[in-house]
């Protein structure tokens, strides 16, 4: 993908607006074939190389490249609102995110509900993150990663919605883990290819 423009306040869908209705629709269809086929140690592999290949992407960007939003194409499975995002604001919304899923997860494998509502809106990133983010990031796959791996059983009775695919169990969000990394490693992608 290229950037498709230098505006630095581009016209994009709100926060929270969702995907289109037959991308999502084919997303449910596919994320359901992904938790089906897939177990704790796929989970977590598929979650150890996304981590793995964003660092590397990272890595291949100057520093001083790193908080310069850039404007891409929408790729499927992310937000309008997500397209003018710079490598550490994408970093900086899988850190919320993983956090999210930890609490989630750890949560669930207890036998408990966690308080509140998952809400796409509420895990954009901050435009001002700073460097920093890059090791918060790792910190919030350590904690994804643990929990994954010492839960007792993910194959929970209690469940927790995803706003898009609905009540999930803990192995419903193991399965999300990975996933999710992957469709934002694109978008790193992009906005690498966009930023030159």
């Amino acid at each position: 993908m290229t950037r498709m423009s230098t505006s630095t306040d581009p016209q994009l869908a709100p926060p929270g607006a969702g995907l289109p209705m037959i991308e999502l629709w084919v997303a449910r269809l596919l994320f359901a074939l992904t938790r089906r086929r897939g177990n704790r140690e796929t989970f977590v592999t598929k979650f150890e190389q996304e981590r793995t290949a964003i660092r590397a992407l990272v890595d291949s960007c100057p520093e001083a490249k790193r908080g310069e939003q850039v404007l891409i194409t929408r790729l499927r499975g992310l937000e309008d609102s997500s397209r003018n995002w710079s490598v550490w604001m994408t970093l900086d919304h899988l850190r919320i995110t993983n956090t999210a899923l930890t609490r989630v997860i750890t949560a669930l494998t207890q036998g408990r509900v966690p308080p509140g509502k998952a809400s796409t809106a509420a895990v954009k990133p901050s435009a001002t993150v700073t460097a920093a983010v890059e090791a918060d990031f790792e910190y919030s796959c350590d904690g994804v990663l643990a929990a994954i791996t010492e839960a007792p059983d993910l194959k929970t009775k209690v469940r927790f919605a995803h706003p898009w695919f609905g009540p999930l169990d803990a192995c419903g969000w193991a399965a999300m883990a990975g996933t999710h990394m992957g469709i934002h490693r694109a978008q790193i992608q992009s906005i690498l290819l966009g930023s030159g």
